[in-house]
């Protein structure tokens, strides 16, 4: 498994699995963060900003390496679908009760993906490279 792990993360034949994980892991924050309570609960271990962040900051970096294309394309495109999800996380949380869809949580989504995807764009070809020994299948 060891060896495939490399493989998974990096080849060009896995950028559809990380994508449809990505949109998988994003489900998972909208259905459970729904859940009521759950979101109380958590917050005792962590702050808001500290899981917007790292929330967000996984999906970016699963998009990023799940998009096809060059760096540019795939740090823009990846910012932007964070983007999206975020306000739809905030504008499905503003309906529930139990809930509140905040403009700064989707702000801090926006500023993860983009710290996430901005050094990729320098460091994903390296990682990739050295990941693959310079094979990109």
């Amino acid at each position: 498994m060891s060896s495939n792990l490399p493989q998974l993360c990096f080849a060009t034949r896995y950028e559809r699995l990380r994508f449809r994980i990505a949109l998988f892991l994003y489900a998972l924050v909208i259905l459970i963060g729904d859940i009521p309570g759950a979101r109380a609960d958590v917050g005792q271990y962590a702050s808001g900003v500290v899981l917007h962040s790292f929330g967000y900051g996984v999906l970016a970096l699963l998009l990023f390496s799940g998009i096809a294309g060059g760096v540019g394309r795939r740090a823009l495109l990846s910012v932007a679908m964070v983007a999206l999800m975020g306000a739809l996380d905030e504008f499905i949380q503003s309906f529930l009760p139990y809930r509140r869809g905040a403009v700064s949580d989707w702000l801090v989504d926006i500023t993860a993906a983009t710290a996430v995807a901005l050094p990729l764009m320098v460091l994903w070809p390296k990682m990739v490279a050295a990941a693959l020994g310079k094979r990109q299948q």
